[in-house]
């Protein structure tokens, strides 16, 4: 079993294994035509269900002979133009070379003494994305698993540094479009559910500062304490964009944290046309990146970032074994002193390849093509008579809803909508994303393929409306 373990003495059996590897998934995505093959859990459980974990097959092309069944074959494909669903992009190769080489080296970046120079890459690369974000000379910060950590990370310094200990007393306020982890944070934190007040969007779908405004007044004249205001650079549905230097404002003038989620909106950081769309994020206390969404990058790669240094103290714990008080006074950087994991992937690894390869600029053309794209697809959808589309788009997301001519009733619609948006993903054509708007059902284009055409969006609503007319004709002829 030794001739497994990747060592100085198989390095070879290393090369030919991982060789093989690359090639089979190189030839599925050169012959892979669709997003999706239309597998259903029940034709799949039960080919998972039938491997006996016990009796390895001890071959690695075997190995991959089986996974070719159990995975690649029906895996969802990201790189297909037509994936149009969630915030999932394809990725950038110099990314997934990094990664292949973090997995094998496999450092650890919880401390100096299991990582050495993939500490400082991170760092460097902390450093950089503050200064593109402005947050000042004493801003830091460290990669997460994603939104989710990097949000509840925020909102942890944010409730330390609130001026009451008193958990009941303290109050967030989010849009109505905010990420729902702002909601699991609380709870999380302790707070419960209450803590949350939820603040309504204008018709583009971004907070509403006299709202905002309002419901701090009433929360320090109720004797509660604000404890944070968390503007979205980028809501999940809509790609909308708070107004953020507003909201920095009340929330200087409230003395709270101001927490910027900008997992979606990140990408504007490197766009050579856009940046300003994000003006006042520089007066963030703490901002949310996530790089596996607008830079292109393999999950997981985000990052949690502060204005002051110091309020990273709040994740910090000391063990003698790991990372005693010493070495802070030694000077050794040890990134766990910042983070809620311990042990942690060299994530960071990946973007260095990508700004090493293809710089900032490369990344930010790509992003700035998806959100022209998304741009191109709204002018599509607003002549559709066919679809009512709901907002236009700062990002790369559409929500659009099929509205047939011979119809009325709002929920014979609605399950029209989710009847064509399930019948496109098992047919494998294309899969797009749904959600709700005012209580309706619609659906959503999320645009992060610079692949995609906007003949590929046009294809994909002729094939969302034959859907929909199909089911909307059985149910017709069922009920007369």
């Amino acid at each position: 079993m030794r001739s497994h373990l990747l060592n100085d003495m198989t390095a070879e059996h290393y090369r030919r294994s991982v060789t093989e590897g690359v090639e089979r998934v190189a030839n599925r995505l050169a012959t892979t035509r669709r997003p999706f093959t239309g597998v259903t859990p029940d034709q799949l459980a039960p080919v998972v269900s039938a491997i006996d974990l016990d009796r390895p097959l001890k071959d690695a092309s075997a190995a991959l002979d089986e996974l070719e069944d159990v995975y690649l074959r029906d895996a969802v494909y990201f790189h297909s133009p037509r994936y149009l669903a969630h915030l999932n992009c394809p990725v950038v190769i110099p990314a997934v070379l990094g990664e292949a080489v973090l997995s094998a080296v496999n450092s650890s970046l919880d401390t100096w003494d299991q990582s050495a120079g993939g500490t400082l890459i991170e760092r460097r690369l902390i450093d950089w994305t503050t200064q593109r974000i402005g947050l000042g000379p004493a801003a830091d910060g460290v990669f997460t698993s994603g939104g989710t950590q990097s949000n509840l990370q925020a909102l942890l310094l944010a409730r330390q540094e609130a001026k009451t200990t008193d958990l009941a007393k303290l109050r967030i306020f989010s849009s109505e479009c905010s990420h729902f982890s702002v909601q699991k944070s609380a709870t999380l934190l302790g707070l419960g559910p209450e803590a949350v007040v939820s603040i309504p969007v204008d018709r583009d779908k971004r907070m509403q500062t006299v709202a905002l405004a309002a419901e701090l007044e009433r929360c320090r004249a109720e004797g509660l304490v604000p404890m944070a205001v968390v503007a979205t650079a980028g809501t999940t549905d809509f790609g909308s964009i708070d107004p953020l230097p507003e909201i920095a404002e009340l929330a200087g003038l409230y003395e709270t944290w101001m927490h910027v989620d900008a997992a979606y909106g990140c990408g504007l950081l490197a766009s050579p046309t856009r940046r300003h769309l994000l003006d006042g994020i520089e007066h963030a206390d703490s901002v949310t990146v996530d790089y596996h969404k607008s830079f292109f990058q393999p999950v997981s790669s985000s990052a949690v970032l502060v204005r002051d240094a110091a309020t990273l103290r709040h994740a910090t714990y000391h063990a003698d074994y790991l990372n005693p008080r010493r070495t802070v006074e030694e000077r050794i950087p040890n990134q766990v002193d910042k983070s809620l994991q311990t042990t942690r992937r060299f994530d960071a690894l990946k973007l260095w390849m990508t700004l090493r390869v293809m710089g900032a600029d490369g990344v930010g053309q790509l992003f700035d093509e998806v959100c022209d794209l998304a741009a191109a697809g709204w002018e599509l959808l607003a002549a559709d008579p066919r679809y009512d589309v709901v907002v236009r788009p700062q990002l790369s997301t559409l929500v659009y809803r099929y509205i047939p001519r011979s119809v009325t009733d709002p929920a014979l619609i609605d399950r029209a909508n989710l009847y064509a948006r399930k019948a496109l993903f098992a047919s494998g054509e294309a899969v797009v994303a749904g959600t709700k708007v005012g209580g309706r059902q619609y659906l959503k284009f999320t645009l992060l393929n610079p692949e995609t055409t906007t003949e590929d969006i046009a294809a994909v609503l002729d094939l969302i409306a034959g859907h929909a007319e199909q089911f909307l004709g059985e149910n017709l002829v069922h009920a007369s």
